[in-house]
């Protein structure tokens, strides 16, 4: 692995455009639009391109698909994860889902991190004579048996605990702890969950 990769992953400052980066992320992109041209009922091809973009998942990874990813090996999935339609996850730096999680749809977990000051922003001259901007990210971290529901938002560098409900529309700024449910922008903690809210009608 190249510095500049190894520095990406650990959040330091990097350069997206070099030719490991891109070989990751064109690979990723190919997959991922292979992936979305596929139908519900093609299980085997689905499955062979889940394995191909997520090296690291556990089993019972459905993906209701179109889904977009950006490299994709730096994520890594729990045991029973589930997506539904507009799965976007942008991964320079890692992204790490335990099991059980639940995506509604439009879901996003982002790492990526750009400079606030424009000068340091903007794509500029590097000292190889190439035009490319200067990036950096936050790992993301979601625990076990936690439900994103709709149009949820999780930004760098937050870990989600576990066994939490993230209400549809939420944007997910700062750490969650286990048990809590949360909603707004910026996601707040509305209340923990509790055994008061099992629902007396369920079959268990």
């Amino acid at each position: 692995m190249e510095e500049n990769t190894k520095n990406m992953l650990a959040g330091l400052p990097y350069r997206p455009d070099t030719e490991e980066l891109r070989a990751i992320s064109t690979k990723a992109h190919r997959l991922s639009r292979d992936y979305n041209q596929t139908a519900d009922e093609d299980k085997e091809v689905r499955k062979a391109i889940i394995d191909n973009l997520f090296p690291d998942h556990g089993e019972g990874v459905y993906l209701q698909g179109p889904i977009e990813v950006d490299y994709g090996k730096f994520t890594k999935l729990g045991k029973n994860f589930y997506a539904n339609f507009n799965l976007t996850i942008l991964d320079t730096c890692p992204v790490t889902i335990g099991d059980n999680v639940m995506c509604g749809p439009n879901t996003s977990l982002v790492t990526p991190l750009h400079p606030l000051l424009p000068e340091q922003r903007n794509a500029r001259l590097q000292v190889d004579g190439k035009i490319a901007d200067i990036e950096y990210g936050a790992p993301i971290t979601i625990g076990d048996n936690c439900w994103l529901a709709s149009n949820v938002t999780v930004c760098p560098g937050v870990t989600i605990g576990n066994n939490c409900v993230i209400g549809a529309g939420s944007v997910v700024t700062k750490d969650i702890p286990d048990n809590s449910l949360v909603f707004g922008v910026p996601g707040r903690v509305v209340r923990k969950i509790t055994e008061k809210d099992r629902l007396d009608t369920y079959p268990y």
